[in-house]
């Protein structure tokens, strides 16, 4: 039984432990349609539970070993927000932790609860998915269990928002069929702008999933990325097999699509050809371009 797994690079975090708080098995109160773990009923609460002094000895172990650790990822075979004693979970790791910085992966089902939110006000990114806007949306693509419902969903994460001062990035999972339709975006569109969140990650099926569905294409993504208002900071979280032959960008064209969308790096490699990038060097050092952090990515954006 694996409680911490790693370390990993990121280009993000850096040098990154995972924190295991469900290694025996899938304990999650949705049942995602794109999970990369075996199909499992839903449950409203953990089954097998590790102690928290089980898993403070096995990070303290590890860090022991691994002392040039940057970030720990709270994650689980499961949800992680349904570990009854994260709160207290999260005091004993801020106490060994030093200058190690936190983050949690939570699909949000619970992210209404007063618990939930005292907890993840200890983190130092909280990282939340949003799949869908709507109820038909959230029972096909996330399968939730009985009672979880995305108006209240929605309104805890504002209710959070309005408490927590560090980085909060919203996960949008895209699904061909699913959740990509026209109207399901302008929904999430019109949430988000509400939500104002740090970041926003829209990726795709990049693993094998756990029901026969379909990822989007890079261009697809893209195109969905646009349909949203151009100030929300998005950022396309999904590149692996990217098939799309790069184009050919005049300055108007770069500083048009800029206009859009920001770009991040990766998108430049995607998108751009050769003579594009040199372009966009040229732009860059008239300054009629700019580099911006948001979390962790450096996007292009229109000078200010």
């Amino acid at each position: 039984m694996n409680i911490i797994f790693g370390p990993v690079n990121s280009r993000r975090f850096g040098k990154s432990l995972g924190i295991d708080l469900s290694p025996s098995k899938k304990q999650c109160n949705f049942d995602c349609l794109y999970c990369e773990l075996e199909p499992a009923k839903t449950m409203a609460s953990y089954e097998d539970v590790v102690p928290v002094k089980e898993i403070i000895e096995a990070l303290s172990k590890t860090l022991t070993i691994h002392q040039d650790i940057d970030a720990l990822t709270i994650t689980a075979n499961g949800e992680p927000t349904l570990y009854p004693y994260l709160s207290e979970l999260m005091d004993e790791i801020n106490n060994i932790k030093g200058n190690i910085k936190t983050l949690i992966l939570s699909n949000s089902a619970n992210i209404h609860e007063q618990k939930t939110q005292e907890a993840l006000l200890k983190f130092d990114t909280v990282k939340l998915s949003l799949d869908c806007a709507t109820p038909r949306c959230l029972k096909r693509l996330d399968r939730s269990h009985e009672g979880i419902d995305i108006e209240v969903i929605k309104e805890g994460m504002l209710r959070f928002k309005s408490k927590f001062f560090n980085p909060l990035i919203i996960e949008v999972l895209m699904v061909k069929g699913i959740n990509d339709s026209v109207e399901e975006i302008d929904k999430l569109n019109k949430y988000l702008l509400r939500l104002n969140p740090t970041r926003i990650d829209i990726g795709t099926i990049d693993r094998p999933p756990a029901y026969k569905v379909e990822a989007l294409s890079y261009k697809t993504l893209r195109d969905i990325s646009l349909q949203f208002d151009s100030s929300l900071p998005i950022y396309i979280a999904s590149r692996k097999k990217v098939v799309e032959k790069p184009s050919s960008y005049s300055r108007e064209d770069i500083l048009e699509t800029i206009k859009k969308r920001p770009l991040t790096e990766e998108d430049i490699t995607v998108l751009f050809d050769g003579a594009s990038k040199d372009r966009l060097e040229v732009l860059l050092k008239e300054r009629k371009i700019e580099t911006v952090n948001s979390s962790g990515y450096d996007f292009f954006v229109l000078s200010s």
